[in-house]
C-alpha cells in the first residue's frame, strides 16, 4: 500500500514540466478560418508557387469534366470538385507537376430555357427577339453562373487556375469545336438522315441519349383490335382434320389481330403490325365475357398462344383456341378505317417481338420508333418517299397535324410538359367508338424524360444530322468509329473496374450519335450543303475561313447577316448552298474540351499535352461526358482522350433517395462550409466509398464532425509537445528505444499505403488508415505511454528526446499526408509548426521515408504487446470502475502469460512503462482463479496489486524510492534529477 503523503507544505513542481503548449486551438472555428486562408493563398499566389515549383517534374494532367452554367452548385458538382482538388493536390505532393484548369460548358438548351422564361415573363415572344440578342443575352447569362460557381468552389478549398479557365464559349473554343465536326466532313462520317429520335415537345427539339433521364410515368395501355382484312393462302396448310380452304376463310370471318401498346396517340401513326418468326399463334374465340368486358361472346381474336391467358385477364374475357395462326402475308385494315385512315396494315416479320407482354403483336408507326422505322424500310425500302405523310403525324410541339385526322391540334403532352395533354384520350374515345378497343389500362413504368426541362420526350421521325458509328472510316471495312472506341475502352485503364463493362456495353449497342439541335444557343453545325445534289460542301479554304473568323468573332459570325456569302468566298455561289442553322449537341461541345485544354491549349498557360492522364466524374457521365469525349477523338485521333476514368456515386439523403428541392432534403456544400467548414465536407467525401452512391444528412456531417475533432486533437497533440523543438534535439533511430522504431516503423508501412492509395486513387483507403494510425497507435497508445517521458523526463534524457524525434517525423507525415484532403486545417498545422510568409503545407513533397525504418517483425511484436496489454487495461479498468483506484498509477499489475514467446516479448521493456502503472511484472507462474481475462487473448490474466511506496509530487508515480533523495523528499529519482538540471539551467 502507498505510505500516507506527511508533508505539510507541498511545492508546485509545474514549473519543471514540460507541459504542452501551442497556439493550434481545440475548437477549429473553419467557417471562419477558412476564407482567411483563402485570401492569404490568392495574396501569395499559391496556384502560381506550386506551378514553379513544380517545373521539370513528370506532368500530371486531369482534365476538368464542364460543370453547367446555370444556377448555383449543388452535393454532387461540389463532390465532383472536391475530389478533383483530392487528385490535383496528391498528384503534387506525390512529386508531379499537376496543373488545374477549370472548366464550364456554356452552350445548350438550359441556358436558352431560362432566357425564354425571362422573355415570356416581360410578355416577349422569343420568335421575335433578333438570334444575336438571344446569343448575346444567353452569353451573359451564362458568364454571371461561372463567377457565382467559381467562387463556391473556390469556397471548397479546391484549387485550380480560377482567373483563366476555359469555357465552350470561348470564341477560340467555339473555333475549335466547328473544325473538329469539320473533321468529321472529311472522314465522311457526319451525314444527314431520316429516322426517329427522341424529341422534346416541350423545348422543340432532338436529344441524344446523354439528355434524358429516366422518370417513373403512369401511362394508359390499351389493347386494340385491327381487322383482319386479308387471309393468306399460308392459313391452309395450319388448317386441322382436313378442313377446306373456305372453311378456314369462314372461321376467320370477322376476326381481328390484338395489339397492346402504352402511347395510344401513336395509333394514328400506325402503318403496320410485326410478329415473331419464333412464337407460335392461335386464333382464340370469346366465349365469356365478364361484366365490364369490352369484347362480346363469339369474337375472334388472334394472339400469341403464349400470351393469351394474360390478355384474357386483362380483358376480363375467356378464350377457346379454334385453329393455329401462320401471320406472314396477313394484312389488316386500319382500326380507325372510314374515319381517314383506309390504308392496309401488313403484318410484317420483326426480330424485336418478344413474349414478355402484350399479346405477341407489335403496333409499328415507323414515325415514332426505331425499330418501327427500320420494319418498314427493310420491308418497303423507299416507304419515306412514297409515304411522307406516314411521319408528318405530329408536329415539332407534339400536336396532331392534319395527317391525324379526326385528332388535328390535339397535344401529346400539355403545356408546360407536367402531364398528359387530350391526345391519348381522344384517340381512346375514337377506337370505343368503332368497337376497335379491346381492354384498357394504366401502367406505372420507367420512361425517358428531358433532363432539362423534366418533361416526358416522345419518338419522332424528322431530318438530323449524325455522325455514323458502323460506316468505315479508312479503306479497312472494320475501321468504324464503334471498333476504334470499343478498343480504346478496353485500352484505359477504369476506376471501379465495371466502368469498362458498362461504357462497353453503352456504346457496343448505341445508335448513330445525333448531332443537331433545333436550338440557337450554340455552336452552329457550321457546314454547307448543295442544294441540287444533296452534298456537304468540304472545302479546305471555306472550312479555314469559318474557323479564323469563328476565333475572331465567336460562333455568332454563322448568323450575321451575308455570312452565307462571307464564307463561302468567290469560289462558291451563296444561292446554290444551303447554309445549316441547326447548332451541334452540347455533348460534342464538351467532347471536343480535350482539343482546345488539353492536346492544344488556347490560353499559353495551360498545360499541353497529346492526351489527358485521368477524367474524373460521376457515373452517369458514361453515358455523357465520358462517351461524347471517346467518341469524338476515336473519330478524329483513334483513341480515347484519356489514359484512365474514374468515376463516383451520387449523393443521396439519409433514406437513400434523391435530393430534391420539392422534398425538402436537400443540403447544399456551400450551407455546410458556412455552419460547419468546409474541411469537415472534405472529411466526409474522402472518409466514403464514393465509387458508390454516397448519403449525406445532418447526423452524417456531425460524425464528420466528430472523427474530424478527434484528428484535430492528435495534431494538436503533436505541435503542443514539440514546441521549442531543436535540431540538436534529434536522436538517431539506433539510439531510440524500440517504442520509438515501432512508431517510426509504422509510418513506414502507413507510407507504402498513403503513395499507393493516393497513386490509385483510393481516398477512402488513405484517410481511414491515417485516422485508425492516429486514433489508435498514436492517441490511444504511443501519445498515452510517452506522456510521462514528454513531460516529466529531464531535457536532455534519452527518452525523451527520441519521443520528440518520433513525434517530429510523425507530424511531418501525417500533416503533409492529408494535406490533400483537409487542406485547410493542415495548412494551419504546418504553418504553426513551421511560420514563413512564402511557404504553405502545399509547396510540399510527400517526405521520403528511410528504407531502414521498416521493420516488419518489429511491428508484429508490438501487435502482440498490444494484445496483452489490452488484457492490463481491462484488469484496471475494472478496478476504476468499482472505485478501488482512481488513476492506473495507482496499481502494480502482474501479467500471467503461458507462452514464453509472450514473456519474452519484453525482455528490455518495462511492462509499467507501456501499461502506464507504477510497476509492473511478468509471470509464467499458474495465475490465480479468480484473475482478469480476456476471451479473445487466450492462455493471458492479469492479477492486480496496488503500487507500494510514496506518491511522486512532480510525476505521480507510487514508488518505494520516493524520499530516498534528502534534498527531494517528496520526488522519485527521475524527477530529482530532472529538476536539479532545470534549477541548474535557471541558475
Amino acid at each position: 500500500m502507498a505510505k500516507t503523503d506527511t508533508s505539510t507544505e507541498a511545492r508546485d513542481y509545474r514549473a519543471t514540466l514540460f507541459l504542452p503548449a501551442t497556439d493550434f486551438p481545440m475548437k477549429a472555428g473553419l467557417p471562419e478560418a477558412e476564407p482567411k486562408w483563402l485570401a492569404r493563398w490568392e495574396k501569395m499566389d499559391l496556384y502560381g508557387r506550386i506551378r514553379e515549383r513544380a517545373k521539370g517534374r513528370p506532368l500530371f494532367v486531369l482534365h476538368d469534366g464542364p460543370p453547367y452554367a446555370n444556377g448555383e452548385i449543388h452535393m454532387g458538382t461540389g463532390m465532383n470538385k472536391v475530389l478533383k482538388d483530392f487528385v490535383v493536390r496528391s498528384r503534387s505532393m506525390l512529386g508531379y507537376d499537376a496543373p488545374y484548369v477549370p472548366g464550364w460548358d456554356c452552350h445548350g438548351l438550359p441556358i436558352e430555357w431560362k432566357i425564354e422564361e425571362k422573355y415570356r415573363a416581360e410578355g416577349k415572344s422569343k420568335d421575335a427577339v433578333p438570334i444575336e440578342q438571344l446569343r448575346k443575352d444567353c452569353r451573359d447569362f451564362a458568364s454571371h453562373w461561372i463567377g457565382v460557381q467559381r467562387e463556391q468552389f473556390k469556397r471548397l478549398g479546391c484549387i485550380g487556375q480560377w482567373d483563366k479557365p476555359y469555357t465552350t464559349m470561348d470564341f477560340r473554343a467555339e473555333a475549335v469545336i466547328a473544325r473538329e465536326l469539320h473533321k468529321f466532313v472529311d472522314n465522311d462520317l457526319l451525314y444527314r438522315g431520316f429516322k426517329p429520335v427522341m424529341w422534346s415537345p416541350i423545348e422543340k427539339t432532338a436529344l441524344a441519349e446523354a439528355e434524358v433521364e429516366y422518370h417513373e410515368k403512369t401511362s394508359p395501355t390499351i389493347y386494340v383490335k385491327f381487322p383482319i382484312a386479308k387471309l393468306p393462302t399460308a392459313q391452309v396448310a395450319m388448317a386441322r382434320h382436313e378442313r377446306t380452304e373456305a372453311d378456314i376463310a369462314a372461321a376467320f370471318k370477322g376476326a381481328s389481330v390484338a395489339i397492346w401498346t402504352t402511347t395510344p396517340w401513336t395509333i394514328p401513326g400506325n402503318r403496320a403490325i410485326a410478329y415473331s418468326d419464333s412464337m407460335e399463334y392461335g386464333l382464340f374465340e370469346v366465349t365469356v365475357a365478364e361484366e365490364g368486358s369490352l369484347a362480346k361472346v363469339g369474337e375472334k381474336i388472334v394472339l400469341a398462344d403464349a400470351l393469351a391467358d394474360e390478355v384474357a385477364r386483362h380483358a376480363k374475357l375467356a378464350l377457346k383456341r379454334i385453329s393455329g395462326v401462320a401471320p406472314e402475308g396477313m394484312v389488316c385494315a386500319h382500326p380507325l378505317r372510314g374515319k381517314g385512315y383506309d390504308f392496309d396494315v401488313p403484318l410484317l416479320p420483326g426480330e424485336h417481338v418478344t413474349a414478355d407482354t402484350g399479346t405477341g403483336f407489335v403496333h409499328t408507326a415507323p414515325g415514332h420508333g426505331e425499330e418501327d422505322f427500320e420494319l418498314m424500310l427493310k420491308n418497303f425500302p423507299h416507304y419515306t418517299v412514297e409515304h411522307p405523310e406516314a411521319f408528318e403525324v405530329v408536329a415539332e410541339d407534339g400536336s396532331f397535324t392534319r395527317h391525324a385526322p379526326g385528332f388535328e391540334g390535339r397535344f401529346i403532352l400539355s403545356r408546360d410538359g407536367k402531364k398528359d395533354g387530350d391526345a391519348n384520350k381522344a384517340v381512346i374515345e375514337a377506337l370505343k367508338g368503332t368497337a376497335a378497343l379491346l381492354a384498357q389500362g394504366t401502367l406505372r413504368h420507367q420512361y425517358p424524360h428531358s433532363w432539362r426541362s423534366k418533361a416526358p420526350v416522345i419518338f419522332r421521325a424528322t431530318p438530323q444530322w449524325f455522325i455514323a458509328m458502323d460506316k468505315p472510316i479508312t479503306k479497312d471495312a472494320g475501321d468504324t468509329l464503334r471498333a476504334r472506341a470499343m478498343k480504346a475502352i478496353h485500352d484505359t485503364k477504369w476506376y471501379p473496374k465495371s466502368g469498362e463493362n458498362r461504357l462497353g456495353g453503352m456504346v457496343k449497342d448505341r445508335p448513330d450519335w445525333v448531332m443537331s439541335r433545333q436550338r440557337a444557343w450554340g455552336v452552329p453545325i457550321a457546314i454547307f450543303v448543295h442544294k441540287q445534289s444533296g452534298k456537304v460542301l468540304n472545302d479546305a479554304a471555306v472550312n479555314e475561313r469559318i474557323g479564323t473568323v469563328f476565333a475572331a468573332e465567336g460562333a455568332d459570325a454563322w448568323y450575321k447577316p451575308g455570312s452565307a456569302a462571307r464564307f463561302l468566298g468567290n469560289e462558291h455561289n451563296p444561292d446554290d448552298y444551303e447554309q445549316v442553322t441547326d447548332i451541334l449537341d452540347v455533348w460534342f461541345d464538351s467532347g471536343s474540351t480535350h482539343v482546345f485544354t488539353v492536346e492544344n491549349p488556347i490560353e499559353p498557360s495551360w498545360p499541353k499535352k497529346d492526351h489527358a492522364d485521368l477524367y474524373l466524374e460521376g457515373s452517369d457521365q458514361h453515358r455523357g461526358w465520358f462517351q461524347s469525349s471517346l467518341l469524338e477523338s476515336c473519330g478524329t485521333r483513334g483513341r480515347a482522350p484519356y489514359d484512365a476514368a474514374l468515376t463516383h456515386g451520387f449523393v443521396l439523403d439519409r433514406e437513400g433517395d434523391k435530393m430534391s428541392k420539392s422534398v425538402g432534403n436537400v443540403i447544399l456544400p456551400q450551407t455546410i462550409a458556412d455552419k460547419n467548414g468546409a474541411d469537415i465536407l472534405r472529411l466526409g467525401i474522402a472518409a466514403s466509398d464514393f465509387t458508390e452512391d454516397t448519403r449525406m444528412a445532418a447526423d452524417i456531417i456531425q460524425a464528420n464532425a466528430d472523427a474530424y475533432r478527434r484528428l484535430r486533437n492528435t495534431i494538436r497533440f503533436m505541435l503542443a509537445n514539440l514546441s521549442g523543438f531543436d535540431e540538436k534535439e534529434r536522436i538517431a533511430p539506433a539510439e531510440m528505444p524500440e517504442l520509438e522504431r515501432f512508431v517510426l516503423a509504422k509510418l513506414a508501412e502507413l507510407d507504402v499505403l498513403v503513395r499507393e492509395g493516393y497513386e490509385h486513387y483510393d481516398f477512402n483507403r488513405v484517410y481511414n488508415a491515417i485516422f485508425a494510425f492516429c486514433t489508435n497507435e498514436l492517441s490511444a497508445f504511443y501519445f498515452d505511454i510517452r506522456k510521462d517521458a514528454l513531460y516529466c523526463d529531464s531535457v536532455a534524457a534519452p527518452r525523451r528526446r527520441a519521443a520528440r524525434t518520433a513525434i517530429d517525423e510523425t507530424f511531418r507525415r501525417v500533416v503533409t499526408w492529408l494535406a490533400p484532403l483537409l487542406c485547410f486545417t493542415m495548412e494551419e498545422a504546418w504553418l504553426l509548426r513551421f511560420p514563413d510568409d512564402g511557404e504553405s503545407v502545399h509547396l510540399q513533397t510527400f517526405p521520403a521515408t528511410p528504407a531502414g525504418w521498416k521493420n516488419d517483425a518489429l511491428i508484429a511484436k508490438w501487435d502482440r504487446i498490444r494484445a496483452l496489454r489490452r488484457v492490463v487495461t481491462g484488469a484496471l479498468e475494472l478496478k476504476r470502475k468499482d472505485k478501488v483506484i482512481g488513476a492506473s498509477l495507482e496499481a502494480r499489475p502482474v501479467l500471467y502469460v503461458s507462452d514464453a514467446k509472450d514473456a519474452a516479448l519484453f525482455d528490455g521493456l518495462d511492462l509499467g512503462e507501456i501499461a502506464i502503472t507504477s510497476g509492473a511484472k511478468v509471470s509464467m507462474h499458474e495465475p490465480p482463479g479468480d484473475a482478469f481475462r480476456l476471451p479473445d487473448v487466450p492462455g493471458v490474466a492479469v492479477e492486480f496489486h496496488h503500487a507500494e511506496g510514496d506518491k511522486c509530487a512532480r510525476c505521480w508515480m507510487i514508488l518505494p524510492e520516493v524520499g530516498s533523495n534528502p534534498a527531494h523528499p517528496d520526488l522519485c529519482n527521475r524527477c530529482s534529477e530532472a529538476v536539479d538540471l532545470f534549477e541548474g539551467a535557471a541558475a
